[in-house]
């Protein structure tokens, strides 16, 4: 494949990222057709152009020189996009999750690889530069054996209850992405968990049946860890640091400041708070990975983020909030999609 032509379904705060990403950063590929219900044509084309326009998905897909196509709408719209355009034979963008049913989620991952489509999922927390280099530090066997990774994850403040209450919950929708991290980090399986939560943010949390505030440890297949701090609330910013200990040394990446610099007084050595959206923190990891999949399109290589590797994060998931449910350990084996 010479040329990317996509289609964008889903032009709200993802997609507009996606969107501009390809328009400025790419000669390799191109946004020749995007749906959104939300948008009539006349306030699209004012700000966006003349890209083609379609509230309708499957016109956006059909469109003559579309071979690719990122999923940038609701979770809940996932599944069934997903199938439509792999049964188009069209490759295939979307952000996590596939769908939030485990059952689900298996079947689609079948019906991609039988429609012979490559398909990514959008962790875009694994290109981030400072955890690919840190990814790349512990293939190089940098601090010898890793033993343990502590993953913080934190959000800047509670999303509306009315977004927790379709999101499938702390586990799926935040703490997944963490999950996917320390795998991809550890490039091993995960073959136990256990989860406490609380409500400590909200108590309109706890009547939507969630968590806001999360502890989770993963025990991999040679008995090493991962352990996951989760809050729907940071009153500093977005807190997102990660730690990889090995016998050798340990691996540390900080947050992201507004600025870097330090301010020494009578009162203190002072910094800037962390960066406080998400949008800002990944700003550059939704460029690389949207590069990545172009290039994998282009040269015909593996995806960098898989079909599977979103199944066994969500598989993750499902543990960690069957974990906290029981107030035990589960083990991976007891979670599948039959």
């Amino acid at each position: 494949m010479k040329q990317v032509k996509i289609a964008l379904l889903g032009i709200g705060r993802i997609g507009k990222i996606h969107f501009r990403n390809i328009s400025q950063q790419f000669s390799n590929a191109s946004v020749v057709a995007v749906s959104d219900p939300q948008y009539d044509e006349e306030s699209f084309k004012k700000e966006f152009g003349s890209v083609f326009f379609s509230k309708d998905p499957e016109e956006a897909v059909a469109h003559a020189e579309v071979n690719a196509v990122l999923v940038c709408t609701p979770t809940s719209s996932h599944a069934s996009l997903v199938e439509a355009v792999a049964k188009q034979g069209k490759h295939i963008f979307c952000e996590k999750p596939l769908d939030l049913s485990l059952e689900r989620t298996a079947s689609l991952v079948k019906i991609v690889k039988e429609a012979n489509v490559k398909l990514m999922l959008g962790f875009n927390r694994r290109f981030d530069p400072d955890f690919m280099q840190a990814k790349k530090s512990v293939s190089e066997k940098r601090i010898g054996n890793v033993q343990i990774v502590k993953i913080t994850s934190r959000d800047p403040g509670l999303p509306p209850i009315d977004y927790i209450k379709n999101s499938g919950g702390l586990f799926m929708d935040m703490a997944i992405h963490d999950f996917d991290m320390a795998r991809y980090i550890m490039g091993k399986k995960v073959v136990e968990v256990f989860s406490k939560g609380l409500v400590l943010v909200d108590k309109d949390v706890a009547a939507e049946g969630d968590v806001d505030t999360a502890l989770t440890t993963l025990i991999f297949e040679d008995g090493t860890y991962a352990v996951i701090d989760n809050s729907r609330k940071a009153a500093y910013g977005y807190d997102q640091r990660l730690e990889i200990f090995g016998d050798e040394g340990m691996i540390q990446v900080d947050n992201n400041l507004h600025h870097r610099n330090i301010i020494s007084d009578a009162k203190g050595i002072h910094h800037a708070l962390p960066l406080d959206f998400f949008m800002d923190r990944y700003a550059k990891s939704y460029l690389k990975e949207m590069e990545l999949f172009i290039d994998a399109l282009v040269k015909d290589k593996e995806m960098p983020v898989s079909g599977e590797d979103g199944l066994e994060a969500t598989r993750i998931a499902f543990a960690a909030k069957t974990s906290m449910q029981e107030g035990r350990p589960v083990k991976l084996s007891r979670i599948t999609s039959q």
